[in-house]
């Protein structure tokens, strides 16, 4: 069955080319000449995605957008552009426009924008049969949880694996991002090509772009012959970029013109290669600060993030800890090995500020230093036996007295940071108002950490 798409364009010239370059492509095309007329022909007809172009007389593309969105949430709609006016585009994203393309454009970019959107909403009928395969097959063995917020993570790795969008993957160091990212691209179509990883922050400087993006014999010092970068590496298959919230400010235009191009310049070179290459990325820190403070793209931020999928810390997820608990102590000779009650309780009510990770290390730090096949309460280290649940009141004072000021003020960076720094779900957890919390925020003058 073919796609339905409506096109809606009040330049005669550019709506038919639209038209032509979509029928060739064997879609059902449907022309309007307006934004009022699209709009009516999209109650009539239902189209399977929407293609206006954003600035139009009378009823503009956001409007169209935004009508559209009201009567049919799940309908993608992409939006063309000018040149030079991204920040519109942003907006038009922001409204919930699938992705953009910005004019002039070229046929294969058109073609790839467009099937790219088609697969993404499942409308071919074997896309739909791989995506109700994939509720059998997905293996989470290497992602161990239980609990409604894992569970979650887990539904979203179903729904998008076997679709081209990018996606963006947020939470703190130690969560699991990268096994996530390869469970993605392990129940895709591509999980026979290759999964190429690289973090964004552990590469020199001055080696990042060729890292990424390769380049030609002599384009510097010491390139003494033609080397691929990380994106030819993965053709075919998956790229992950960890840590992308770091990469430097000048290669972002670079990153965000094969996001859209579908295609990578290698440094040195004079001829853009073509690439058919999945992007996944990840990052620990606050992106919207980022955005802000003017260290990263916003529409960079966009292209990468058509799908967001946020992984909670382990505090989050406490009923995961005994689960995990167990795993890792399988995974490092520990099979026959048990915890008493008292120190699987004392781990369970720990903070884990290093999450997965840190849970990790202590359970292989505990196998190799124990005295038998149970580990007790007292074998924990200090940090642990003070959460133990027989631990009189919740705070264990000093016997030369303590600053009353002080213990609040940490009794508050303590909720906030067990909260990831949300101030209504650190306002709930000391049971508060939340103006009273934002009032002993800033009374105590408590900032959130750089990252």
């Amino acid at each position: 069955m073919k796609a339905k798409i409506l096109v809606i364009d009040d330049d005669t010239s550019l709506r038919r080319v639209l038209e032509y370059n979509l029928q060739e492509e064997g879609y059902e095309v449907q022309a309007a000449a307006s934004g009022e007329e699209g709009v009516k022909l999209f109650k009539l007809l239902q189209p399977d995605l929407v293609i206006t172009d954003m600035k139009m007389s009378g009823m503009d593309g956001l409007k169209v957008l935004n009508s559209i969105k009201e009567s049919s949430p799940d309908t993608l709609v992409i939006i063309i552009t000018a040149f030079g006016t991204v920040d519109v585009a942003v907006e038009a994203m922001k409204a919930g426009a699938y992705d953009y393309i910005t004019k002039p454009f070229n046929r294969e970019a058109l073609k790839l924008t467009v099937k790219k959107a088609l697969q993404f909403a499942g409308l071919a009928e074997e896309n739909k049969r791989l995506k109700d395969e994939l509720t059998d097959k997905v293996d989470f063995r290497s992602i161990v949880g239980s609990s409604p917020e894992m569970e979650k993570v887990f539904d979203m790795v179903r729904k998008v694996a076997d679709t081209e969008a990018s996606v963006l993957i947020t939470g703190e160091s130690g969560t699991g991002k990268e096994l996530i990212a390869r469970s993605i691209h392990a129940n895709s179509s591509r999980r026979d090509g290759p999964f190429v990883a690289i973090n964004c922050s552990a590469i020199p400087r001055d080696l990042l772009e060729s890292e990424l993006f390769g380049h030609t014999k002599g384009a510097f010092t010491g390139a003494i012959k033609e080397k691929n970068g990380k994106f030819q590496l993965a053709d075919g298959g998956t790229i992950f970029l960890d840590e992308v919230g770091e990469l430097l400010l000048e290669l972002q235009p670079k990153l965000l013109r094969v996001l859209q191009e579908k295609e990578v310049e290698p440094l040195g070179g004079i001829k853009p290669q073509k690439l058919d290459v999945r992007v996944i990325s990840a990052t620990n820190l606050n992106i919207d600060k980022a955005i802000s403070d003017g260290t990263f793209r916003e529409d960079l931020y966009y292209r990468l993030s058509v799908i967001p999928i946020h992984l909670p810390p382990l505090r989050e997820r406490r009923k995961d800890i005994p689960l995990l608990i167990k795993y890792f102590s399988a995974k490092h000779g520990g099979e026959n090995v048990s915890f008493d009650k008292k120190a699987l309780e004392a781990l369970t009510m720990f903070s884990w500020p290093g999450t997965v990770r840190e849970l990790e290390n202590t359970v292989e730090r505990l196998l190799i230093m124990r005295d038998s096949d149970v580990i007790s309460f007292e074998d924990l280290p200090d940090k642990f036996r003070e959460h133990s649940p027989e631990t009189n009141g919740v705070v264990r004072l000093p016997d030369e007295g303590y600053s009353l000021e002080q213990l609040e003020r940490e009794i508050v960076i303590e909720a906030l940071e067990r909260n990831a720094w949300n101030q209504t779900a650190a306002a709930r957890f000391l049971r508060i108002p939340r103006h009273t919390l934002i009032y002993r925020i800033e009374k105590y003058q408590i900032e959130m950490p750089e990252r």
